[in-house]
């Protein structure tokens, strides 16, 4: 997919491959993510398919609900599948089957300014929610924001709802229904709200409007929940924060336990259709070993789809932050109908619903059912 990996990486692999496969040949084409959820299907249900494919980690049960993708589940342990991040591979898992085999990661962590952190005295990041929420409120002084959490950043909450031991949605037999009532998930709204009130951020609109690194780059703001890579468009706006930005893991509800976190990232998959099923194994198995593995993770930035690959990128503090926190990186319900969730993203207006004063219970008893509706579509 564009902007996947670099040119370069892309020829690095390619160079390599056809030294250690001289009976393949590669045809790499890119795709642009607009509109590839039709390409796909349509190429799924094809007698022509491309033999690999890149895909989101939240589209494989789309994906595989519709036909066409290969069972790759006797592959697993010669990929070292139990070394996996469970927010990759458990998206590519539908029915106890693996279709989709993890590629790369990347989740939020927490961004930081550190002259506003040593002004507060603060010497150490928490690592906790209470000490969380007593820091940021040190922090949140004057004409200092302790932080920036916009009020619909929901794959933050869906991360505060899992450390309850709630979830978005479950699965009973063969029907999903949307479990934002439940008291777990009720609590993790609540600490939201608890950390939201600690600074200036909208309570109807997400990180994008507007861009919350435009609004760290101004200097007063504390601490935003960000991707790593947002500290690149800060530093951009705002020359003068450059060596001035720390990042850490989202913190737990105890010491020593990051936060748990919505884990984005990409698959593989070979369509049923593919005309060279052993040659594409090879390929998944070459882009999902130790060493193109490590190369991707040091070349983008990226977190690698194994636990015990996390050393590659320790020498990068914003990614070794995210890679402590893919640890505990988990995915959106496994429906194929999540996609159509999003599309209308009732649990948007439920936060700021809540936010803006709504009763928590009702409010979140009207997301989840119209969350059931929908899953049940």
């Amino acid at each position: 997919m564009k902007d996947s990996v670099t040119d370069a990486f892309l020829h690095r692999f390619e160079q390599d491959f056809a030294k250690t496969h001289k009976d393949i040949d590669l045809d790499i084409q890119i795709q642009e993510w607009d509109g590839i959820g039709e390409k796909v299907t349509a190429a799924l249900a094809s007698k022509d398919a491309p033999d690999v494919m890149e895909v989101g980690n939240t589209q494989v049960a789309q994906y595989a609900a519709s036909g066409g993708v290969e069972d790759l589940t006797d592959r697993t342990e010669d990929l070292s599948g139990a070394d996996w991040l469970p927010g990759l591979a458990g998206p590519g898992k539908i029915d106890g089957k693996q279709y989709g085999i993890p590629w790369y990661a990347a989740n939020r962590v927490v961004v930081y300014n550190k002259d506003l952190f040593a002004q507060a005295g603060i010497t150490a990041p928490p690592t906790t929610h209470a000490a969380w929420l007593a820091d940021t409120a040190k922090l949140n002084k004057g004409a200092t924001q302790g932080i920036y959490l916009p009020g619909q950043n929901w794959y933050t909450l869906a991360g505060f709802i899992w450390d309850e031991g709630g979830d978005l949605a479950t699965r009973t037999g063969g029907s999903w229904k949307g479990t934002l009532d439940t008291p777990q998930a009720l609590a993790g709204m609540d600490f939201y709200r608890r950390l939201q009130a600690l600074g200036k951020g909208p309570k109807d609109s997400d990180e994008a409007k507007p861009p919350q690194a435009e609004v760290f780059a101004k200097g007063d703001v504390a601490q935003i929940i960000s991707v790593p890579g947002g500290a690149k468009l800060i530093e951009e706006t705002n020359p003068a924060l450059k060596g001035k930005i720390g990042f850490f893991p989202i913190p737990g509800k105890e010491a020593g336990t990051p936060g748990s976190v919505f884990t984005g990232g990409s698959d593989l998959v070979v369509p049923e259709a593919s005309a060279h099923h052993d040659a594409a194994y090879q390929v998944v198995k070459a882009l999902t070993g130790d060493k193109w593995q490590t190369d991707m993770a040091r070349t983008m930035s990226y977190v690698p789809n194994r636990t015990s690959l996390a050393k590659a990128v320790q020498g990068d503090p914003g990614t070794a932050a995210m890679a402590a926190g893919a640890a505990r990186g988990r995915a959106t319900p496994n429906s194929p109908q999540w996609a159509a969730v999003e599309a209308t993203n009732p649990i948007k207006q439920y936060m700021t619903a809540v936010l803006t004063g709504s009763d928590p219970a009702e409010a979140a008893k009207t997301a989840s059912t119209s969350i059931t509706k929908t899953l049940g579509s």
